[in-house]
């Protein structure tokens, strides 16, 4: 039986076992499974591998998407691109990276970006992607395929445009498309939330979180809350879902 599988430091938020139970069932496979692997380093993956000789794939979540690179022995056009790992093709001693998140943004990204800009008229939209890691170079990958111009916000302001004390109503007014990446809000801590002044956010404006669980994160019921369109990440889960398989196959 071909074995699939996704790494990261916690899983327990995770959907993916039962999305890709419907993907084997839709494309006809009975001879495969799909398994969480908590990893507490990334050095771990070798073992990991070399303990289940059966692994054909892997999913890479937080907070391995870029430390996972030293370990492969190659990278897709797009993984080089990106700076950033997300499904692992694992064939023979071979272990392949590659980046879907940009498949999965594209997806999510469509129906907003049409949106705004029939608001915006002549001009392109601005956005602020909220954090740094691996899923924000996808993101930012994506935002630059539109001609969309952008600013990062981070702890520090080597790995980001912004911190996010200078995140103002200035720049939340400028920016109509908010994009968070980072975990804050994620089930179990489904309390918090990027730290924003909500009260500059209006009917205008479009927030897109990468979090899935909780369907409604705080940064969303707050952005509803203030009139803007919202939307979690389980379109983009299911489309990078997808183009894993694809890649895995050989696609």
């Amino acid at each position: 039986m071909a074995r699939y599988g996704l790494i990261g430091r916690s899983l327990g938020h995770s959907r993916s076992p039962e999305l890709f139970a419907d993907l084997f069932a839709r494309e006809g496979v009975s001879d495969a499974r799909y398994d969480l692997f908590e990893l507490d380093a990334v050095d771990r993956l070798p073992a990991l591998i070399g303990a289940h000789p059966d692994l054909r794939g892997l999913n890479v979540t937080i907070p391995y998407k870029q430390t996972v690179i030293p370990f492969l022995h190659a990278l897709s056009t797009e993984a080089s691109a990106v700076g950033a790992v997300n499904s692992i093709r694992i064939t023979g001693d071979r272990w392949t990276g590659h980046n879907t998140d940009i498949d999965g943004f594209r997806a999510l990204l469509t129906p907003h970006l049409r949106t705004l800009t029939e608001q915006a008229g002549q001009v392109r939209p601005r956005a602020l992607v909220l954090g740094s890691g691996g899923s924000s170079r996808a993101v930012a990958y994506v935002l630059r395929e539109h001609g969309l111009r952008f600013r990062a916000v981070s702890r520090s302001r080597e790995r980001g445009d912004l911190t996010w004390g200078q995140v103002d109503r200035t720049v939340i007014g400028v920016c109509r498309l908010i994009i968070n990446t980072t975990p804050l809000g994620m089930w179990p801590e489904v309390h918090e939330a990027p730290a924003l002044p909500y009260d500059a956010l209006t009917e205008r404006h479009h927030l897109i979180d990468l979090v899935y669980n909780p369907e409604e994160t705080e940064f969303m019921r707050r952005g509803r809350d203030a009139g803007a369109v919202v939307e979690n990440g389980l379109v983009m889960l299911k489309r990078q879902a997808e183009a894993a398989w694809q890649f895995w196959m050989g696609g």
